[in-house]
């Protein structure tokens, strides 16, 4: 009864903050604000975390190939807009919803391509290091493959097509709202229900007739989806995109970091993970930037040894013990 309240009360606190959101951008000088910046990449982090909260903390399988599916739709994104595949001209490409889709679609396809071998064959840690490894390939192609993808300086996209901040804050609210509300419509159906299944005892789901690969290959896919339209807009932010840029191991290490912080296998552990995260990864690069590899590990190790539900989890009996009192 408790946790019905306390969930009620934070999406109804959620729904008047993204309400804030929505119209925060009439009130601000968007090009000058740091703050517009600040929420555009939390926006991103949260589409991201979102998928691998999807894949980690609903089916049990802990995937460290994130930052292939975001390079791998960033540079989707570049591919067809400097060769003009849609033959709608060069300057149509930008903030094309159907390009960005289909930067989502391909790694998601992708997914399932590389997950049919990976989830047939690997458990665990197995499966963990060969989605890194395919990743770590992947990179090596894109930096080879010079003619495509434009080697390790990359593929520079005409940034003379940028007017405003305003799509990118927008865009990525969007597919940030969108996300979110994915995940909790799969949490609430008897698909997130087979995958909680799956994570707690995948020998018993299979005894009771789960096919637990086609679970596992969707999971993964929509994963990747998420991550691929992630990586098309931070791509069309950078209009320069590279090996560095968008397929480092930050973009592995940022949402498993931010679902820990959050809360892992809820539907807000990443949002509010995301703001905290971001927040920090701000104030490191600022005041500690040859430090914040090292300040974002040891966030992990606190975050995980003191508060191994998350943030969300101290909110939750924050509530409960005010609810009590009152």
């Amino acid at each position: 009864m408790y946790l019905n309240k306390i969930e009620k009360r934070i999406w109804f606190i959620g729904l008047i903050i993204t309400i804030i959101f929505v119209i925060l951008p009439l009130g601000i000088d968007v090009e000058r604000s740091f703050l517009i910046y600040f929420l555009f990449i939390t926006f991103i982090n949260i589409t991201l975390s979102q998928g691998w909260n999807l894949v980690a903390g609903y089916a049990g399988q802990i995937s460290l190939g994130t930052h292939l599916f975001f390079g791998l739709g960033a540079y989707l994104t570049a591919i067809v807009w400097l060769n003009d595949f849609f033959g709608i001209g060069v300057d149509n490409y930008y903030f094309n919803p159907v390009l960005i889709i289909l930067s989502g679609t391909i790694p998601a396809g992708f997914a399932a391509l590389i997950g049919l071998p990976l989830l047939w064959r690997l458990r665990g840690d197995s499966f963990s290091f060969g989605t890194l490894a395919v990743a770590y390939i992947l990179t090596i192609f894109a930096i080879k493959l010079r003619k495509i993808t434009g080697g390790a300086d990359g593929l520079h996209l005409p940034s003379i097509v940028y007017e405003s901040m305003k799509p990118y804050y927008y865009v990525s609210l969007l597919i940030a709202i969108g996300s979110t509300i994915l995940i909790y419509t799969i949490a609430k159906s008897s698909y997130g229900l087979t995958l909680r299944a799956i994570c707690e005892d995948e020998l018993s789901a299979i005894c009771h007739g789960v096919p637990i690969l086609r679970y596992k290959i969707l999971t993964f896919a929509i994963s990747a989806f998420l991550a691929g339209i992630s990586g098309s807009v931070y791509g069309l932010y950078l209009f320069h995109i590279n090996p560095d840029s968008v397929m480092n191991l930050n973009w592995l290490f940022y949402p498993i970091l931010i679902c820990v912080l959050g809360g892992i296998g809820t539907v807000l552990g990443p949002v509010i993970g995301s703001f905290v995260s971001t927040a920090l990864f701000c104030i490191g690069d600022i005041y500690f930037r040859q430090l914040h590899p090292l300040f974002s590990g040891m966030l992990i190790i606190i975050i995980m040894k003191f508060l191994p539900g998350g943030i969300l989890q101290y909110v939750k009996y924050l509530f409960i013990k005010y609810s009590k009192e009152v």
